[in-house]
């Protein structure tokens, strides 16, 4: 796994050992930054279920202001902090090691978040608690995009429910990211999906 783009262009970031994190791969990365490259600048980004950081690190070296890191592991929280060091860009970053909802509640005060991206295991509703706790609160703002990973097919109707629209979804052969902010319309909109085979 490396860095795509940016100041910490090219450098190779560690992973954690073992099949507890699931690292978004190079291809699907950038296909996702390709995305959300018009907005990454100056930005406040949010990396939820972070794993070795990748996603909340890319943001960083393509010149987010601030990358807060959520991540429950302790093996994983280590890794973090050593990729962050080693592409120079601790500075900029926040890490909380612990449960997803209880450190948004830490956050609470915290200026929203722009971009929040959340790669949860797969199938388990985590990303739904997540959506909840965030439903209300002063950590996301009208414009703020949510992108979930999860498996290919997951279904994600509830989210409109919680007050949210579902305004893109990005397939690949296995998984997808889906794209959500806060509903702009009664009962939330679902446009076409996009689909990309990696």
């Amino acid at each position: 796994m490396r860095v795509i783009a940016g100041s910490a262009k090219s450098l190779a970031l560690r992973t954690v050992d073992g099949n507890g994190t699931r690292p978004t791969t190079d291809r699907i990365k950038e296909t996702l930054f390709n995305i959300l490259q018009p907005f990454i600048a100056d930005c406040r980004f949010l990396d939820i279920f972070s794993g070795s950081g990748g996603i909340g690190i890319e943001a960083l070296s393509r010149g987010a202001a601030e990358a807060c890191f959520i991540e429950s592991d302790k093996r994983a929280c280590t890794c973090i902090r050593q990729n962050l060091s080693f592409t120079k860009l601790a500075e900029h970053a926040t890490l909380l090691n612990m449960d997803a909802v209880k450190a948004l509640f830490v956050l609470k005060g915290h200026p929203p978040f722009d971009i929040i991206f959340m790669d949860p295991p797969y199938g388990k509703g985590l990303e739904k608690s997540v959506l909840l706790a965030l439903s209300g609160s002063t950590l996301i703002h009208e414009d703020t995009m949510i992108i979930i990973e999860e498996k290919l097919g997951e279904d994600f109707s509830y989210a409109l429910d919680l007050g949210y629209e579902i305004f893109r979804i990005k397939a690949y052969k296995t998984n997808q990211h889906v794209f959500l902010r806060l509903s702009r319309s009664p009962g939330g909109i679902s446009r076409p999906e996009e689909k990309e085979t990696v």
